[in-house]
């Protein structure tokens, strides 16, 4: 069950009575639920819910609160082909409502710590993957979370990947397409995978 099926749940309960739902519970049955779908109905996304989405790959942690992220929906099709030049995935970009890149500025612009209060410099920003990775994630679970299905498939670091995206977008010399995921209306039953392995757990030592 998503955290929305969840909530609509209790809300559906009798309403002379108190219907108690542990948020705890919510958002670890909507982490255990999360799997990759592959295949779609083609239905168009609510630009409502696609907003939703984003919000919550932005409300990723960033190392020092950068939010490298930038987001290019694509919904038009026809563009797919140039976009996606020689990408193996592209059944599932055709079938999805949507497709979200991910894309990450690799630099910044500020002070440096060593002088905060001198010029603002450009320098590299070498946890821009570490946020992506969290923001990527983050849209996966807000999709489990609205009913819908997505796959992560990977860009970065992948030139045959990459280099298609960035010359149809024209993306800045700094930015990088990190990771493409299709977003749609499941087509067919997907089960989660039971990932918890309690031999990889360590406490105190190795």
């Amino acid at each position: 069950m998503t955290a929305a099926a969840a909530m609509m749940l209790a809300a559906c309960c009798n309403k002379q009575e108190t219907a108690t739902v542990d948020p705890a519970d919510v958002v670890m049955q909507n982490i255990l639920s999360r799997k990759s779908v592959r295949s779609y109905t083609g239905d168009t996304i609510p630009a409502a819910v696609m907003e939703n989405l984003l919000k919550a790959a932005m409300a990723a942690p960033s190392g020092r609160d950068l939010r490298p992220w930038q987001m290019v929906v694509m919904t038009d099709k026809s563009l797919y082909e140039t976009v996606f030049e020689g990408n193996f995935n592209m059944q599932k970009f055709m079938e999805s409502g949507a497709v979200v890149i991910l894309c990450a500025d690799t630099t910044f612009t500020a002070p440096t710590r060593e002088d905060p209060d001198g010029p603002a410099v450009t320098q590299v920003n070498h946890l821009w993957r570490d946020d992506m990775g969290a923001a990527t994630e983050n849209l996966l679970l807000a999709v489990e979370a609205y009913g819908l299905g997505a796959c992560w498939t990977a860009c970065y670091p992948y030139p045959d990947r990459m280099d298609p995206i960035k010359k149809a977008l024209q993306l800045p010399p700094t930015v990088v397409p990190y990771a493409v995921v299709p977003i749609g209306y499941p087509a067919t039953e997907n089960q989660p995978k039971d990932k918890w392995d309690p031999s990889r757990v360590h406490y105190n030592r190795w």
